[in-house]
């Protein structure tokens, strides 16, 4: 077992009093016999600058009295320790990177952050390779930070070279980093995360009031957002901090197990996935395709013409249970004199298809893509993901096991799906709770899902995407600090049906923040590791 602790604290424009905080949590964390402590991102200064000369001058260097102090004080402690500083490089780039210093205060490893953040485009730039993954006596460790975890490609590519622990290193006030971005990183990896938030104010105190009047949001809502954390590779969290206040968590883990990447069913999520599928994910993504409408009601339920017949009158999208074993003549039979579209999934000999059907009969099938042990008829897998064409939106259907996979979301981003629709039967929590909110949070999807419980009673949720989406566009309500987290109207227990409203037209805002798309701006360097890794056998 290994003791790892996550440390949160507060940093300025007083280099050294951020200093002096980072020594203090060091301190901490070896007064409680940690072997591994991740800090902070931007823990040698505010990230908030006049210009970029003024990032520069703020900058650490490598060898330099702060980063010196750093490594000096993991050799005497004789732990690692993960910092987040800007650093200042010989080649004129200003960087915001990870460092990784071993217990005898030696520099193991450096990842330069490829996905900036609003502002930080302005002052730093972005790193130009691939996170690296660094090899110890205690596992293999990944490294990435803040924005970097808001989608899924630094952390995947990090998995698919072998990384067992990923050390995260934030600077946010968005609440739902620790409820969603974080913890979901873990699951969908099947790997340990450790992850360090700030907290206390994140712009200069004397600026801030007036900065959150011009945004229109409370001056606290622009603190960090704390709760720093230790999450298991079931995506299980099992230490937190608390949102305010200096703080540091601990948990003795064995890294050893984020080996075993079986899901219950006996697939291992990452040997079966498909990278010459997501070759398409190399090209640059523009959104192209106008706006979907406005709003449009969304429903999954159970395979029962009664039911369909009765929501169809009034609904846009029914999804279905994966192999809901209702025949397509009933269906059609009950969205006669409607406008209404039901998705189901069928066998179809050795191959999985979702099927998206009208009124009229079948519109358009789509094929399960990747092959999983919980299906071992399955031996015909489809080549691509195709998207449809309706008169609210276009619409990909993401059939069976295909949802346990990010990459087929981000497929459905790049042709510029408004709605994807899920027949998929979960079988671990994470799932729901946190896998499919993150499809439609990383990739400004909605998404509505619908599966079988192991009883047969209906699962799954819908995850419309809302209006109030980052704090670069008007919030209709009060900024409650969360940026992208979807809009989840899950099934309640017992319950036959649910419906929801959702919103295809807010699929093309992917801006998060200023200069910071969600989909054209993911990094190209780790896609080049998630493209080249060997094909399923």
């Amino acid at each position: 077992m290994t003791r790892v602790a996550a440390a949160q604290l507060a940093a300025g424009t007083d280099i050294a009093a951020n200093l002096e905080a980072c020594l203090r949590m060091l301190g901490e964390a070896a007064a409680a016999r940690a072997e591994l402590v991740v800090l902070p991102e931007f823990c040698n200064h505010l990230s908030w600058y006049t210009d970029r000369a003024h990032a520069r001058r703020m900058a650490c260097q490598l060898g330099d009295s702060f980063l010196s102090a750093i490594a000096e004080r993991a050799a005497r402690h004789a732990m690692y320790v993960k910092i987040g500083v800007t650093l200042a490089r010989s080649d004129g780039r200003t960087t915001a990177t990870s460092l990784l210093f071993g217990p005898d205060g030696d520099l193991l490893g450096e990842s330069d952050k490829q996905i900036l953040m609003g502002a930080e485009n302005d002052h730093l730039d972005p790193g130009l390779d691939d996170s690296p993954v660094i090899e110890t006596p205690l596992g293999r460790i990944g490294m990435y930070a803040c924005m970097e975890g808001v989608i899924n490609e630094v952390t995947r590519s990090l998995t698919v070279r072998g990384a067992h622990l990923l050390l995260n290193s934030l600077n946010s006030f968005a609440t739902d980093e620790a409820s969603l971005h974080i913890p979901v990183r873990a699951a969908e990896n099947k790997v340990w995360v450790v992850a360090a938030n700030k907290v206390g104010p994140l712009l200069p105190a004397d600026q801030l009031p007036a900065i959150a009047a011009r945004l229109g949001v409370p001056p606290d809502r622009l603190h960090g957002a704390g709760e720093s954390q230790i999450v298991t590779p079931d995506g299980t969290t099992v230490a937190m901090a608390p949102a305010e206040g200096e703080a540091i968590v601990f948990a003795d883990i064995d890294i050893t197990t984020a080996a075993n990447k079986l899901r219950p069913d006996g697939t291992d999520v990452i040997g079966a996935r498909r990278p010459s599928l997501y070759k398409p994910l190399q090209a640059p993504a523009t959104r192209r395709m106008p706006a979907g409408a406005d709003h449009a009601r969304a429903a999954v339920s159970l395979p029962d013409p009664r039911i369909i017949a009765r929501m169809a009158r009034d609904t846009d999208l029914i999804v279905l249970p994966e192999l809901a074993a209702l025949p397509i003549p009933e269906i059609v039979r009950a969205l006669r004199d409607t406008r209404c579209h039901v998705v189901t999934s069928q066998r179809e000999g050795q191959a999985h298809h979702g099927v998206l059907i009208d009124a009229g009969g079948v519109v358009g099938r789509q094929p399960q893509l990747h092959l999983t042990a919980r299906h071992p008829w399955l031996s015909e897998p489809g080549g691509e993901l195709t998207t449809f064409d309706l008169p609210w939106g276009r619409i990909a259907l993401v059939v069976g096991d295909d949802a346990l996979f990010p990459e087929t979301f981000r497929l459905a981003a790049i042709q510029d799906a408004d709605v994807v629709a899920v027949p998929h039967t979960p079988a671990e929590a994470w799932e729901l709770r946190l896998g499919l909110p993150e499809r439609a949070a990383e990739n400004r999807l909605n998404v509505v899902a619908a599966g079988f419980a192991p009883d047969r009673s209906l699962t799954g949720g819908i995850y419309g995407l809302s209006t109030d989406f980052t704090l670069w566009t008007a919030w209709l309500g009060t900024f409650t600090g969360v940026i992208s987290h979807p809009e989840v109207t899950p099934v309640p227990s017992g319950a036959t049906s649910v419906r929801a409203t959702i919103r295809p037209a807010q699929a093309v805002n992917r801006q998060v923040s200023r200069g910071t798309d969600l989909v054209s701006g993911r990094p190209r360097q780790p896609l080049e590791a998630m493209t080249a890794t060997k094909e399923p056998v």
